[in-house]
């Protein structure tokens, strides 16, 4: 991996985006200094507005690691701990959580309890799955009613299995716990320590003209948007909008210790699980190379795709994010494959 030819990933890289049709951001940067950033397509198709190398992009489940950032902070100042038994927490609400779940197990996608958004269901990109409103999912307890009532699947700590509501579950246990709402707690526990100036939890109904409208088809003469398929505001499972250039931030911030303690960082990046199915390792809250040092954020939605790779020995990170669901998964392949070969 230390080898890597920079240049010449780049080229590949940016040869598959266009050959694909990325509408999107193929970004790579050495410790924060760009080696290579090009912008394609369309952030909105009606209008005619190009893509750019700092436009906004949803990033669906790629934003769960600033809830488990966000949760580890309140570790790390004794206002939860690993272990703390969310029932504790939760009283009456959510009775179909199992009272041995643990906030590990929430973090590491061990809890066992019941999806709202079952990742092995069998659902296409343009259904509606969601069984409440869009428009009523804008604050966290909002989304109390809409993950009831999920029987559990199996004990906590049996096994991994990804789970979007466990961490709509760490959203709703941060902010009762903190007393602080959840999106203001990830602005200032994450994104104000890493300086992420230009990420947030946009509302999907009025995004800033910075942002890249989600299209739910590759199709670039398709105008639907995923404004009806997504709760309209994002939370602890998905949803904040960043650029590539606040990603690396992320990074950075994260493994220098800047948003929590490194002996925290290394709890968070220990892997937990393997997943061969997505030929990774799950930590807490950030998925692990199979076999290499790099930690991984990856995001798949209606209207979404995003993939970001920092290598903390070479402090390379490397984002390809779209605003289509299948955008960025050719690119993908070819970074992994370029890695194969270094």
């Amino acid at each position: 991996m230390a080898g890597i030819d920079a240049s010449a990933l780049a080229t590949a890289l940016d040869a598959r985006a266009r050959a694909d049709r990325l509408s999107g951001v193929v970004s790579l940067d050495l410790d924060g200094e760009p080696l290579f950033a090009a912008a394609y397509g369309l952030a909105d198709r009606a209008h005619g507005i190009p893509n750019a190398v700092d436009t906004r992009f949803g990033m669906a489940s790629a934003s769960k690691g600033f809830t488990a950032a966000a949760v580890i902070s309140l570790i790390d100042d004794g206002t939860l701990r690993l272990e703390t038994p969310v029932r504790d927490i939760l009283n009456a609400d959510l009775p179909s959580v199992d009272k041995a779940v643990t906030v590990e197990h929430l973090l590491s996608h061990t809890s066992g309890i019941g999806d709202y958004l079952d990742e092995e269901a069998d659902w296409e990109v343009d259904d509606y799955v969601l069984s409440v409103p869009v428009h009523e999912l804008a604050e966290t307890e909002q989304f109390v009613r809409a993950i009831d009532g999920h029987p559990q699947k199996f004990a906590p700590g049996e096994r991994f299995s990804y789970c979007n509501g466990g961490y709509i579950v760490l959203a709703i246990v941060a902010e009762r716990a903190s007393g602080m709402p959840f999106h203001d707690l990830v602005a200032e526990r994450v994104l104000t320590r890493a300086g992420m100036s230009r990420t947030a939890y946009l509302r999907l109904d009025e995004l800033p003209g910075d942002a890249a409208q989600g299209y739910l088809h590759e199709d670039p003469e398709s105008l639907r948007t995923n404004v009806l398929h997504l709760p309209v505001r994002g939370n602890g499972d998905g949803g904040a909008f960043t650029t590539v250039a606040d990603l690396s931030r992320f990074w950075r911030g994260l493994i220098d210790g800047g948003i929590v303690p490194p002996s925290r960082v290394a709890e968070m990046i220990r892997p937990r699980s393997t997943v061969e199915s997505e030929r990774m390792r799950y930590g807490m809250g950030v998925w692990l190379d199979l076999d290499g040092p790099g930690l991984v954020l990856v995001g798949y939605d209606a209207g979404v795709s995003i993939y970001s790779r920092f290598d903390p020995e070479t402090r390379m990170t490397v984002t390809v994010v779209a605003n289509t669901p299948e955008g960025v998964w050719g690119v993908t392949r070819t970074l992994r494959e370029e890695l194969a070969k270094a």
